[in-house]
């Protein structure tokens, strides 16, 4: 064991590596459906491992930590200045009130508690789920004009606070608006969403199609109802349902059917459309089923595409399906589900598309292409990311942060990670408006922002590690139940807030206090409590908001405390 130990303190670098593996393996763990997550187990791993005094330069904190903070702003930028205009302005401006709540909720208690700046910024970073104001907090405390060893007192207190608070942070904000939150607006939350899902016109839409069960199939045309009709003619047959004809073998031709093309008797059409409306109306409509490899042999894709076409963003899916560019893409082309930040929406004609919008695309691969190419960009899966594009974003971050301004003589900055950020945040941005440039491949970016917050934390626990267990002795029980109050006062008020200010739809309510607190956890509960996706509609834009707010708070607690 000895040796053991002195290998990790001979080479630091393994023992942040051990960390990060145990961190990440202890994080997996689940307790029903609560797990501390790899962020809070990698701290406590690091707590422990450096029990052991290993040394290791902050140098290689702050270069994972701004990997991070920039890889977090590209991911919110594009929805973050969406939501600056439009329909998404009343949720920036609730997600702004809870922010400011929470970071006034949470300096009252430091203050009435007697914390220190440091044990300050640790608790806003657990109450309020924002892993990041560690860093944030580090760097402010860091620029302080005090004596260095006072530093290193506040800077330990940062992972002991944020641990004790942490927990409750996340856990409990689930349960205030997942079991609570119902009870408080007085509704029935699955009910709720299923009107609300009917006012937007939930169920099947026109044109671009929300089917996730479609098939192709071949008949002979047999019936006179469509002997001698063209393929428009068939295909409005169906009635309620979506298909189109895609090809028609005729004799021992094969051919691509247009809407004009008229079949003749014994033409054998290839139909494609949802699986129970081929099957129920196929024959009826059309014919006997045949088998026909031949015809039935089409190439087939399914493609995400970057929504930039602002004629098409702005529009609901009903809205579009009835406008003459939706009737135009439409044709051979299934819609199979739309996702913003990475959450995938409630699919009905009411839904609002947004420029940035990822649309997954699925059909015969040439008209898979030309309806890509009109939407926006195709995002098809590649390894390769922009370092160019990186580097330069964290360097201009970076440099910009540095820039200081003197407030009664304190040095005031976004410092490099708030400068960071903030060009994250830009560049996401210009990524999702002209998408040819900039690209950060999906493993790329959960490096950078998963393993860059890791390692970043790995460091931070080893470091603090020898001092964590007294400063935790000292200050766990003020610590936890300033937590809970930090955690809940914002929560609840927000609802109530969301209900009689901004009088959001209640599903949507709970979405946009879930997206204020950025907890993830808080919005899959009340998805399952709702049995429903219509809370994600409130979750994206205030969720872009306050990661960029929150973040910032870290800075402006530490000059509050001073």
């Amino acid at each position: 064991m000895d040796w053991f130990i002195e290998t990790l303190r001979r080479y630091p670098e393994l023992a942040i590596f051990l960390t990060l593996g145990l961190g990440y393996w202890v994080g997996s763990f689940k307790i029903g459906t609560f797990s501390l997550g790899a962020v809070t187990a990698t701290l406590l791993v690091g707590v422990v491992v450096g029990q052991a005094g290993i040394t290791i330069s902050p140098n290689v904190k702050s270069v994972f930590f701004l990997m991070f903070l920039f890889a977090l702003g590209y991911g919110v930028g594009p929805q973050f200045f969406r939501g600056l205009k439009g329909d998404g302005l009343p949720q920036v401006f609730f997600a702004v009130i809870i922010c400011v709540l929470c970071l006034l909720v949470t300096w009252g208690c430091a203050v009435v508690a007697g914390f220190d700046a440091g044990t300050g910024a640790g608790l806003l970073s657990g109450a309020q789920t924002i892993s990041a104001v560690i860093g944030t907090g580090t760097d402010t405390i860091n620029g302080l004009n005090i004596p260095a060893d006072q530093k290193k007192a506040m800077i330990d207190h940062i992972p002991v606070a944020y641990a004790v608070t942490y927990i409750f942070g996340t856990a409990g904000t689930a349960w205030i608006l997942a079991s609570l939150g119902p009870r408080i607006l007085g509704i029935d939350l699955p009910a709720v969403c299923k009107e609300y899902e009917a006012k937007m016109g939930g169920g099947e839409t026109m044109g671009l199609s929300a089917y996730r069960v479609f098939t192709a199939r071949a008949y002979r045309v047999e019936r006179d109802g469509c002997i001698g009709k063209t393929v428009a003619d068939v295909e409005g047959m169906f009635k309620d349902f979506r298909v189109f004809i895609q090809r028609v073998r005729s004799g021992e031709a094969i051919i691509e059917a247009e809407p004009s093309t008229r079949l003749k008797s014994g033409d054998v059409a290839m139909i494609v459309g949802r699986h129970e409306a081929l099957v129920d109306l196929g024959p009826k409509n059309v014919g006997a089923e045949v088998e026909d490899r031949e015809l039935l042999n089409v190439p087939a894709e399914i493609l995400e595409v970057v929504l930039t076409n602002k004629e098409v963003a702005g529009k609901t899916l009903g809205e579009l399906a009835e406008s003459p560019i939706g009737k135009e893409l439409a044709r051979g082309v299934f819609l199979r589900k739309v996702e913003r930040d990475g959450l995938e929406l409630p699919f009905n004609a009411g839904l609002k598309l947004d420029r940035g919008d990822h649309m997954f695309l699925v059909g015969a691969k040439k008209n898979v292409d030309r309806v890509a190419g009109k939407l926006g960009y195709p995002d098809r899966p590649t390894d390769q990311t922009d370092m160019v594009f990186v580097g330069a974003g964290i360097l201009i971050g970076g440099l910009l942060g540095s820039l200081a301004i003197k407030v009664g003589g304190v040095p005031i900055s976004l410092s490099t990670s708030g400068g960071s950020l903030i060009m994250g945040l830009v560049f996401g941005w210009l990524r999702s408006t002209r998408p040819t440039f900039g690209r950060i491949s999906a493993g790329a970016q959960w490096l950078l922002s998963s393993v860059g917050l890791t390692l970043f934390i790995a460091v931070v626990g080893i470091t603090a590690g020898p001092g964590f267990v007294a400063g935790f002795q000292t200050l766990g029980l003020r610590l936890f139940i300033a937590g809970i109050v930090a955690t809940s006062v914002p929560m609840i008020l927000g609802v109530y807030i969301g209900k009689y200010l901004f009088k959001f739809h209640p599903a949507i309510n709970l979405g946009c206090n879930a997206g204020a607190r950025t907890t993830t956890a808080a919005i899959g509960q009340i998805m399952e409590v709702a049995k429903s996706r219509v809370p994600v509609l409130g979750y994206t834009v205030p969720y872009a908001i306050s990661n960029t707010l929150l973040i910032i708070w870290g800075i402006v607690i530490v000059i509050l405390m001073q």
